[in-house]
């Protein structure tokens, strides 16, 4: 019986809230541990029959495994998604949701380069000759310089820069489109870039990015280039795509940005997820303030 209510509600995420697969993917998963745990645990078959201690059970269960509190509030956060939609559908007269809150959290502060860092990147690190070499530099050009998330970067096509209006028309988290303004230098680039890939490649690539063999740049390609660039320029501990993102903003934000063009920048859907990184602006002027 859940099965068919699950699959209703995925079908809503990827066709009307245009969730991305990974998202997709995600939901499908939790929602598949959360009853697989009913039926193992209260042989509960049937999402009326779930209560608010089923849910608690649950989330005690994920707890005792060891799982981080930000890790069980995204899986909170999906079975609320879901009891909403159920309670939208008549599915059920009352969500069991109501009276559960998310757990408290550390607080969490982006981690982000250093200029010097990222000048080093840019100026003293190798990229390798060639289309390979090109492409590596310009997509760690792109992550750092427009503050894109990785899967962005991976959809990327040709037609979304548009040159006149000198921005990118970057398709997000639930497809909300947003513009991000290009230097004319990255603008320069860009331009080479697909030129070289006309003279490579008879057919026509369907993404900006491509591999040596013509085929589409991958998730991982992208995560292994990140992190020998970053490796080589930074102690961070994490070093993955995400990173270039927050220094896009954090450096927006040291140079005067306000946060709410930040926000929009990032694609960010409410300001309190842009607000982590006055973390970081205050950790620089009390930084400035000792030099004094």
């Amino acid at each position: 019986m859940n099965t068919s209510y699950v699959s209703k509600f995925l079908q809503y995420l990827r066709y009307e809230k245009r969730y991305s697969p990974l998202t997709h993917l995600a939901y499908e998963k939790n929602l598949a541990d959360f009853f697989a745990y009913l039926l193992g645990t209260y042989t509960v078959e049937d999402v009326k029959q779930i209560k608010h201690i089923h849910i608690r059970s649950w989330l005690a269960s994920l707890k005792e495994a060891k799982q981080t509190a930000t890790t069980i509030n995204r899986k909170q956060s999906v079975l609320r998604s879901f009891f909403k939609y159920a309670l939208t559908q008549e599915w059920i007269i009352k969500n069991p949701m109501n009276t559960l809150r998310a757990l408290r959290t550390p607080e969490r502060i982006p981690n982000f380069l250093k200029d010097e860092e990222t000048n080093f990147i840019f100026e003293e690190l190798s990229f390798g000759d060639g289309f390979k070499g090109f492409t590596d530099r310009l997509i760690l050009e792109l992550l750092y310089q427009t503050g894109m998330r990785r899967a962005e970067v991976l959809a990327l096509k040709d037609q979304q820069i548009e040159w006149s209006l000198h921005h990118i028309r970057v398709i997000g988290k639930g497809n909300k489109e947003r513009l991000i303004p290009i230097s004319p230098l990255l603008e320069e680039q860009m331009q080479a870039y697909i030129k070289e890939k006309k003279r490579l490649f008879e057919d026509p690539i369907p993404y900006f990015f491509a591999l040596e063999n013509g085929q589409q740049v991958y998730a991982g390609y992208v995560y292994r280039l990140v992190k020998k660039h970053l490796s080589a320029a930074t102690s961070l501990k994490k070093k993955s795509p995400h990173v270039m993102r927050h220094t896009f903003a954090t450096q927006l934000l040291n140079n005067g940005a306000n946060l709410q063009a930040i926000k929009d920048l990032l694609g960010h859907s409410s300001l309190a997820s842009t607000q982590i990184y006055t973390h970081n602006h205050i950790s620089k002027l009390k930084d400035i303030h000792k030099k004094n």
